[in-house]
C-alpha cells in the first residue's frame, strides 16, 4: 500500500474515535450541536460592493451573496445570456416544456424591460409548472404506482395521491401545510377524501408481500421503517435511516433518536379503502375462487406424485399463480388508532427478533434541550404532532432543505450538492449565508415556494450566459461552476426529451389528472415480469402521448427511453437526478420507439408547409431557434439525400435539443 493510503486510514481511523467518543452518552457535545445544519438559520447582512457595475449586477440580495463569494474567489460572472437562450432555459426548468414557437417570437418582440419578468409571472401561473414541480417531489418521495419485489402489486388508485400533488402546487399551498398534510391527513380529517390521499404519502415505499406464513413482528418493522427513513430524508435532509441498527457512525442520532422518531407512527395502521362497486366484488371473488379451487386441486395431487410428473405440476401450478385476478382498486392510505398502540422498541442491529428498551415519542434530541423528555408513549394525533414540530420555523433544518432543493431545479446543483444529507458526510454549502436568507425569505413568504422560484429566475445569476469554451483561469480556481460564474449547462431529463419531442410533433395530449396511463413496449420486457398480464396497456393511443408525469409508475418494468436516461428506480428516495453518459442512449434516440414515433410525426407535419420553409421550422419546432447559415446549408445537403424523416430524427438526437444552456 501506498504512504498515502495508509495516511487515509489513519485519519478515518482517528475521526471515527472521535465520533465514537461524542456519540456515547445521552448529551450532546457542543460539537455535534454546532454542525451547521442543526444551528439557528442566521439573519444575515446583505453584502454591498463599491463600484457601481458590480451594485448594478448585484441589486437583488441573491446575486450579491453569489457576487461576494465569486470576487472572493477571484471569479467574475458571465455576461447575461441571450434572450433566445433564456426563453427556452426558464420555459424548461419552470414547464419541463420548450417554448412554442410563437411564445418565443412574442417574447424577442417584446422590448419593454419588464418582458422577461411578465414571461416568469406566466409560466408560473401556467398548469405546466405545477405539473413539472409535482415530479421533482415524486422523485424525493419514491412515488411509484406499484410494490416492487416480486410480484410488484399495482395500487391502482396511487395516482391520485400524484394529482394531489400536483394541485397543491398549483395552488402554491404553503409547504408546511402540504407537509401536515402528508404525513398527517388522515389524523387532521378522516373523512375528508383529499386529506386520506395526501396521507397516501405514507405508503407510497416499496412493500414485500411474502407467501405463506408471514412474520407479523418483521412486516410491521419493515413499514415503520419505510416511513421513518422517509422523514429523515425528504422533509429533515439527514440519514435518519443509518441510526436504525446503531449510534448514527457520523451525525449525532442515537439509536434511540431513530426508535423515538418511529414511535410518532405506533398508532399508524395501514387502511385500504374499497373503490370497486358491488358487482365487481361478486365477479372478482368467483373468478379468484376459480384459480383457488384448481390450485388446491393441483396441490393436492403435488403431495402424491414424485418425478417428471411432480416437476410438470409444479410448473402448472407456477402457471396458475399468475392467472389470480389483481386484487381490486383500494386507496391505499393509513389512519390512526391509539387504541391499537403497537409499542416500539429499541431492535439491537435494527432486527425484531431482538427488541431492547421500550420506546416514546420524541424527536431528534439533537435539536433539543439536553435530556429533553420523551413526549409519551400514546398522545393524540402523533403525526400531526410531529409535522408541527418539522414545520416550526424555527427548526433549523426544514426551510434550509426545501430552499436547497428549489435551488437544485434551478442551478443544476443544491448549495448544499447532497439535498438528501445535510449531516457530516454530506456536502457542505458553497454559500451558507444564501442558503439561511432563502430559507428565511420562504418562511416569510408563508412557506409558499412560488415566491421563490420567481427570485432565482429572475436573478442576474440565473440569466448569465453558458460558457461552453471556459478560460483556463476560471477553470482552474473553480471546474465544477461551484460558485455560479456562469449558467451550468445541462442535459435535459427524460420526462423533458419525452414531451418536448412529443410537443415538437404536435402530439402533444394536454389532458391532465385522472388515471396513469400504461403505453406499449417490448413484449420482451413485457415477458419477464411475474404477471405479464399486469402491463394491460391503454386501450385509446391518444392517451399514449400524454405528458410523462402521467404515465403508470411501476417499480420493477420502466419505459427503456426513460431509464436509459436516468429516471429513478424509486425503490428510494432520489434527491437529484443522475446525467449519465453512455452508447445506449444513443442507441435509443436513433433507434427507440419514442424518437422514431416523434419523428416521424414532425415529418409529416413539415410535409405540409413549403419546402423552403421546412428547415426553418423544423429548427423553431425543436431548437426554439432559427438555424445559423452553416445549420441551413448543411440541412439542403441532407435532404437532397435522406428522406424528411431522418432529418427530424437527426434534430431529436442533436446537443441543441437534448441540453439546455
Amino acid at each position: 500500500m501506498s504512504a498515502r493510503y495508509h495516511l487515509l486510514l489513519l485519519v478515518a481511523a482517528v475521526s471515527l474515535a472521535a465520533l465514537a467518543a461524542e456519540s456515547s452518552g445521552g448529551k450532546y457535545t457542543a460539537a455535534e450541536r454546532n454542525h451547521w445544519a442543526f444551528k439557528p438559520r442566521a439573519t444575515p447582512a446583505i453584502p454591498q460592493f463599491s463600484t457601481p457595475t458590480d451594485q448594478k449586477w448585484a441589486a437583488h440580495p441573491i446575486d450579491a451573496f453569489v457576487l461576494k463569494k465569486l470576487r472572493d474567489q477571484g471569479l467574475s460572472p458571465a455576461p447575461p445570456a441571450s434572450r433566445q437562450a433564456l426563453i427556452r432555459r426558464v420555459s424548461l426548468d419552470l414547464t419541463g416544456l420548450p417554448p412554442t414557437p410563437e411564445a418565443t417570437k412574442a417574447f424577442l418582440a417584446d422590448r419593454s424591460p419588464k418582458a422577461y419578468e411578465a414571461l416568469v409571472d406566466r409560466l408560473l401561473a401556467s398548469p405546466e409548472y405545477a405539473e413539472r414541480q409535482a415530479r421533482h417531489w415524486l422523485d424525493v418521495v419514491r412515488f411509484a404506482e406499484s410494490d416492487g419485489f416480486e410480484y410488484d402489486t399495482h395500487r391502482s388508485e396511487a395516482w391520485q395521491y400524484r394529482d394531489y400533488v400536483i394541485r397543491s402546487l398549483a395552488a402554491d399551498k404553503p409547504y408546511d401545510q402540504f407537509l401536515t398534510e402528508q404525513l398527517a391527513g388522515d389524523e387532521i380529517d378522516p373523512a375528508n377524501r383529499e386529506m386520506l390521499v395526501a396521507a397516501s404519502f405514507n405508503r407510497l415505499g416499496p412493500f414485500r408481500k411474502n407467501a405463506g406464513n408471514q412474520d407479523k413482528a418483521y412486516i410491521r418493522n419493515e413499514i415503520l421503517t419505510e416511513m421513518t427513513n422517509v422523514v429523515g430524508s425528504a422533509f429533515l435532509g439527514v440519514t435518519l435511516g443509518c441510526a436504525r441498527c446503531h449510534d448514527h457512525k457520523f451525525d449525532p442520532i442515537r439509536h434511540t433518536d431513530y426508535y423515538r422518531m418511529q414511535s410518532f407512527f405506533a398508532t399508524t395502521e395501514q387502511h385500504d379503502i374499497p373503490m370497486s362497486t358491488e358487482a365487481e366484488k361478486v365477479d372478482w371473488q368467483k373468478r379468484t375462487d376459480a384459480v383457488k379451487k384448481e390450485l388446491a386441486d393441483l396441490r393436492k395431487r403435488l403431495k402424491e406424485t414424485t418425478g417428471a410428473e411432480k416437476a410438470q405440476i409444479e410448473q402448472i401450478i407456477g402457471v396458475k399463480e399468475k392467472q389470480l385476478p389483481e386484487p381490486l382498486p383500494e386507496l391505499k392510505t393509513v389512519r390512526s388508532d391509539p387504541k391499537n398502540y403497537f409499542p416500539v422498541h429499541v431492535l439491537e442491529r435494527g432486527s425484531s427478533d431482538m427488541p431492547a428498551a421500550k420506546m416514546g415519542m420524541r424527536p431528534l434530541g439533537v435539536l433539543l434541550p439536553d435530556d429533553a423528555a420523551e413526549w409519551g408513549e400514546a398522545i393524540p394525533q402523533p403525526r400531526r404532532k410531529l409535522a408541527a414540530w418539522i414545520t416550526d420555523p424555527h427548526n433549523p433544518l426544514t426551510a434550509r432543505v426545501l430552499a436547497n432543493r428549489l435551488w437544485q431545479s434551478h442551478f443544476g446543483a443544491g448549495i448544499v450538492a447532497t439535498p438528501n444529507d445535510f449531516g457530516r458526510m454530506g456536502a457542505r454549502p458553497t454559500h451558507p449565508e444564501l442558503l439561511d436568507w432563502l430559507g428565511n425569505e420562504l418562511v416569510a413568504n408563508g412557506w409558499r415556494q412560488r415566491p421563490l422560484h420567481r427570485m432565482m429566475v429572475l436573478s442576474n445569476t440565473y440569466r448569465q450566459a453558458s460558457i461552453t469554451v471556459p478560460s483556463a483561469a476560471m477553470m482552474e480556481k473553480d471546474p465544477r461552476n461551484r460558485f455560479l460564474w456562469n449558467y451550468s449547462r445541462r442535459r435535459l431529463q427524460a420526462e423533458e426529451m419525452r414531451d418536448a419531442m412529443l410537443q415538437s410533433a404536435g402530439l402533444l395530449n394536454p389532458q391532465r389528472f385522472g388515471p396513469s396511463v400504461i403505453p406499449p413496449i417490448e413484449a420482451e420486457l413485457v415477458n419477464l415480469l411475474y404477471k405479464p398480464d399486469q402491463w394491460a396497456v391503454t386501450p385509446d393511443a391518444a392517451q399514449h402521448n400524454r405528458r410523462s408525469v402521467y404515465l403508470f409508475q411501476k417499480r420493477n418494468m420502466r419505459m427503456p427511453f426513460m431509464e436509459v436516461f436516468d429516471s429513478p428506480d424509486t425503490l428510494l428516495s432520489c434527491a437529484r437526478r443522475e446525467s449519465s453518459t453512455h452508447a445506449p442512449q444513443a442507441l435509443e434516440l436513433l433507434n427507440g420507439p419514442v424518437t422514431r414515433q416523434a419523428s416521424v410525426a414532425l415529418a409529416e407535419r413539415l410535409a405540409k408547409l413549403p419546402a423552403g420553409q421546412r428547415i426553418d421550422k423544423a429548427f423553431e419546432l425543436v431548437f426554439n431557434r432559427p438555424p445559423v447559415p452553416k445549420e441551413r446549408a448543411a440541412s439542403v445537403r441532407f435532404l437532397a439525400a435522406n428522406p424528411l424523416r431522418e432529418f427530424t430524427l437527426a434534430l431529436f438526437a442533436a446537443n441543441d435539443f437534448l441540453y439546455v444552456q
